[in-house]
């Protein structure tokens, strides 16, 4: 996206099945795991730039042993920085001990991370400073083996209050009220219960130390993850670890948050995308299975492992931005549905430059918005071919004209391209306007000054900003007679509460056309009305029972927002003629028939709790108040 923003978070499992010396006699290194991990993260370091953090558990190490090690890092390459840590304690310990590379049992008692359970996290922080602190994976310790808890998340909860509410009266004294403290230490509480209650069913039968082995092979995790998610509301793929090696990763009810899993003899392996996996361990991607929403995939300590639903299911509105612009385009499927999605803008950009395709440059920014970009041209050619036979059949065609008509084709060039050594994403908001000015180069003398029209390919619009501040006027620099502005994504018009950084109304240039709209025509009563109607059910506790918001949008079209957009956007000193052509909704979801989460679009939240946040936002916006609503 030209607007940046930050969004869902990527996780990483990895379960291997086999003791460790096999994989040290198979593999010849000690670093088996940690290089596969490595490669997890990295092919997914596009989810998140802020930080990352890593946790490995060693199995029936002798007491006396530390059998959990956790690096985390927020370095300007935080995977990198980890990885060359872990590499750092290997190297440390052989020094002198070169004879015990290869010695599974001398390498888990005296080194960190060479344990057959692994959990890597990628951060992109929507809420928190970006601090080591906040990021994952988070650990809650104890002596017992079976009541360690190690967890990382791509979550957003909506009801974080009630869950703080919950803890608190369930006797807890959470350090904070954040998603991640919450979620950690309710999954952490009924696990502590779910040990009490194994204790206590053989406590009679069996003595210490063998009472340990027995409820660790006796703890039910779904049942622990169905007592503590049940009143979950929210976006989420949790991944977690306990003491004594058995793991599971969890997906909401609705599949909002993406998880896909693998699994052969050697390993079970889990990630927030299927690339990843496939990239790591060179399987095909029939192999790669989807966690099914409101299903936790479960491993236990010896590496058995199924896939079982721990809450009830809902329709499923997994994230569309994950097909649009979040996760990489090397899956097949998305590639196909990016595709897609600019194949069917065509005949909206063809009805913008008036069919005048001979005067008109085609091009996209950013670099994500390339594969919609190919789609769009596959249309462009097809609707091209149609011409090209409607031409030939309607009559005889001299021979220089036939071979124009054969011979053309939609005129393509790169006309900008972003530096990627200037991250604009690392500025505060004061310098970014200055800041964007110079990411970007442009392309010059290729566009026919006066003459051409100009259509560039952008994964969405959000805020509208950096079209404004930057790429407008450098593409009017180029002297085009229009610039036309195409988002692969329909109008952004609501707040996202499930993991996507927009929370707040004032930030979508898609509401503030609604606003000025509605002023232009007298109609500000709406604005008022919806205002009394958001205050009246927050108060009364009836919040999350209808989003009153969609009422602000109704009055309109999707061209009159369109063109308000285009308006608001235009510098007041732009030559050319600007205008802006969205995605519909319905072109979405022929798109991406099985990603239908669009509440960003439609206001259609997947959980009462999106209700409750987006008339939150909307009064927060009314009196001015800049913080989040969840």
């Amino acid at each position: 996206m030209s607007d940046a923003i930050k969004h869902e978070c990527g996780i990483a499992l990895i379960r291997l099945r086999k003791p460790y010396q096999y994989y040290i006699d198979k593999y010849g290194t000690a670093l088996y795991g940690a290089n596969k991990l490595y490669l997890l993260m990295e092919k997914q370091v596009n989810r998140g730039q802020d930080g990352a953090g890593i946790a490995n558990i060693k199995l029936d190490v002798p007491p006396g042993h530390r059998y959990i090690s956790r690096y985390r890092s927020v370095d300007q390459r935080p995977v990198t920085d980890i990885f060359e840590k872990v590499n750092k304690k290997f190297r440390k310990a052989l020094k002198g001990n070169r004879d015990k590379a290869k010695d599974a049992q001398w390498l888990q008692e005296n080194i960190a991370f060479t344990g057959e359970v692994w959990m890597g996290h990628l951060r992109y922080g929507t809420h928190g400073a970006n601090e080591i602190e906040n990021c994952h994976p988070m650990l809650r310790q104890s002596n017992w083996r079976s009541r360690n808890l190690v967890m990382a998340g791509n979550f957003n909860m909506t009801n974080v209050d009630s869950l703080f509410d919950k803890l608190v009266s369930l006797g807890q004294h959470p350090k904070e009220k954040v998603d991640t403290v919450t979620v950690m230490e309710k999954i952490g509480h009924f696990l502590d219960e779910e040990n009490q209650r194994v204790f206590d069913r053989f406590k009679g039968i069996y003595e210490n130390p063998d009472l340990s082995d027995i409820i660790e092979d006796n703890l039910d995790m779904q049942r622990v993850l169905h007592r503590s998610c049940r009143d979950f509301d929210g976006g989420y793929a949790m991944v977690g670890m306990t003491g004594y090696g058995a793991a599971f990763v969890a997906r909401d009810p609705a599949g909002i948050r993406p998880a896909y899993y693998y699994a052969d003899d050697e390993v079970v392996v889990v990630a927030s995308e299927k690339p990843a996996i496939k990239t790591a361990f060179n399987v095909e991607y029939s192999a790669i299975q989807e966690v099914q929403p409101g299903h936790a995939l479960i491993i236990d300590k010896y590496g058995e492992y199924a896939e079982q639903q721990f809450v009830k299911p809902t329709e499923k509105r997994s994230c569309s931005f994950e097909r649009i612009y979040f996760s990489r385009a090397t899956d097949p499927d998305i590639y196909n549905e990016r595709k897609t999605l600019g194949k069917l803008l065509v005949p909206q950009i063809l009805e913008e430059i008036d069919y005048d395709l001979e005067n008109t440059v085609f091009s996209y920014i950013p670099n994500t918005a390339e594969t919609a970009f190919f789609g769009m041209v596959e249309g462009l050619e097809e609707y091209l071919a149609k011409q090209r036979k409607k031409a030939i059949m309607e009559g005889i065609l001299f021979e220089q004209e036939l071979d124009r008509v054969l011979s053309f084709r939609p005129r393509i060039e790169k006309l900008v391209s972003k530096d990627v050594k200037l991250r604009t994403f690392i500025t505060d908001d004061a310098q970014r306007d200055d800041m964007v000015s110079h990411v970007y180069d442009t392309t010059f003398e290729v566009i026919k000054k006066g003459k051409d029209n100009v259509v560039v390919v952008d994964d969405s619009i959000v805020r509208g900003t950096t079209l404004e501040k930057s790429i407008l006027r450098m593409l009017d620099r180029l002297g085009p007679k229009k610039i036309i502005i195409v988002s692969s994504a329909p109008q952004i018009r609501f707040p996202d509460c499930y993991g996507i950084d927009m929370s707040k109304f004032k930030e979508f240039v898609g509401f503030r056309a609604a606003l000025e709209l509605l002023r232009e025509r007298n109609q500000e009563d709406i604005i008022d009305e919806i205002y009394a109607q958001c205050v009246a059910a927050i108060e009364s506790g009836n919040a999350s029972n209808q989003n009153y918001v969609k009422a602000l949008f109704d009055p309109f079209t999707h061209e009159e927002l369109s063109r308000k957009v285009a308006q608001i956007v235009t510098p007041a000193d732009l030559n050319a003629e600007v205008a802006v052509v969205y995605q519909t909704v319905e072109n979405l979801h022929k798109a991406c028939p099985n990603h239908s989460g669009d509440w960003y679009f439609t206001g259609n939240y997947p959980t009462p709790g999106g209700n409750n946040v987006v008339n939150k936002a909307f009064v927060n916006f009314m009196e001015g108040k800049l913080v989040r609503a969840y």
